[in-house]
């Protein structure tokens, strides 16, 4: 299926409903790293059918306001990053470890007591359920291996980097499976990257590239600043992000508008295709599309318009859901009016490199 100029996704949550999460104990918490049930309002014998539920509203919701590429809004999680993590082999579940978060703060996180390996597919039939829900592109996030290192206490590896390479061919592994499972486009959640960037500059492009060597499909990967309703600070420039030129991800995603990024970076990224955030996660006010529009013309500065997807900064799951759907519907808005204010040829040679 051929996407339109500017197509529309998310990058990550969508607000899960309140029947079915407890928003006040999510909110009041950094996002868990092991797992954590106690999230859940639902009881565990209704919890599948009741995720599944709320993933149709979140796709449906996604379809109404004019998304291009759809996802599951990772509706049927406690966080990102504990479902893939801790469904691995050589994680001790019963007693687990203690690392730092990105905010400094120790956090429960998996115990690595022996190799990393994948002991069968993670997340194929939410992708297979999924597509079965729209015709429409569907994108799957799952988080990448440099910061799922990061985030766990390492008691089996020599090192960081070689835990972060075991943790890479189970990513690469599962992105097979979730390409043959009808998935078109695969995010790897690489926040870390940006978090702890001195050990991103030693070996986070390896490791990133190991988890896509030989896939045949279109990869991205997203670095953000935190989540807005929990780092509320933002800095007005990435400390990794151009050295993803020399990476073999398909996609970056970054955050523009809370942190009024400077987009003149883009420039390091000529290869690439940039989804854009476009939306302010930090506050509830819902977009204009002028001002929507304003943030993507900021980015054409510096990066032609055929590489430009436009998304939400992170952390959506966080806002009402009256909130997010307002502003989706206002960045598909926009998305509309861009396309009529460039020429038909843009389009032409978008569609000609893809053929």
């Amino acid at each position: 299926m051929t996407e339109p100029l500017f197509p529309c996704t998310l990058v990550g949550s969508y607000p899960q409903p309140d029947w079915l999460i407890d928003k006040e104990v999510l909110r009041g918490r950094f996002p868990p790293r092991t797992r954590a049930p106690e999230l859940w309002r639902v009881a565990e014998q209704f919890l599948t059918e009741a995720q599944s539920d709320a993933t149709r509203i979140a796709v449906q919701d996604q379809i109404n306001a004019g998304i291009d590429i759809v996802t599951d809004g990772e509706i049927k999680r406690e966080s990102y990053s504990n479902f893939f993590a801790n469904a691995l082999e050589g994680i001790d579940f019963k007693n687990p470890g203690t690392a730092l978060d990105r905010s400094g703060e120790p956090v429960k996180v998996p115990r690595i007591v022996g190799p990393i390996r994948r002991k069968g597919p993670v997340c194929v039939d939410d992708v297979r359920f999924l597509r079965s829900l729209t015709a429409k592109p569907i994108k799957y996030t799952i988080p990448g291996p440099f910061t799922m290192a990061q985030q766990a206490q390492n008691e089996y590896y020599k090192s960081e980097r070689e835990a972060a390479l075991d943790y890479a061919a189970a990513v690469n592994e599962e992105i097979r499976d979730l390409f043959a499972a009808g998935c078109d486009v695969v995010q790897l959640d690489e926040p870390y990257m940006q978090a702890r960037y001195k050990k991103a500059e030693e070996y986070g492009i390896e490791v990133l590239d190991a988890a896509v060597d030989g896939v045949k499909g279109k990869t991205a990967v997203h670095i953000c600043f935190g989540y807005a309703a929990l780092i509320h600070h933002r800095p007005g420039a990435y400390q990794f992000l151009e050295q993803f030129a020399k990476s073999k991800v398909d996609q970056i995603s970054i955050e523009t508008a809370q942190s009024k990024l400077d987009c003149s970076i883009l420039r390091q990224l000529p290869d690439k295709e940039i989804i854009l955030g476009v939306l302010d996660l930090s506050t509830q006010k819902i977009e204009t599309v002028e001002e929507v529009k304003a943030r993507v013309q900021a980015a054409l500065e510096h990066c032609d318009a055929e590489r430009i997807i436009l998304a939400p900064d992170c952390g959506m799951k966080y806002l009402p859901r009256e909130v997010s759907f307002g502003k989706l519907w206002s960045m598909c808005l926009a998305a509309k009016e861009l396309r009529k204010d460039f020429p038909r040829e843009h389009s032409a040679r978008r569609n000609a490199r893809k053929a």
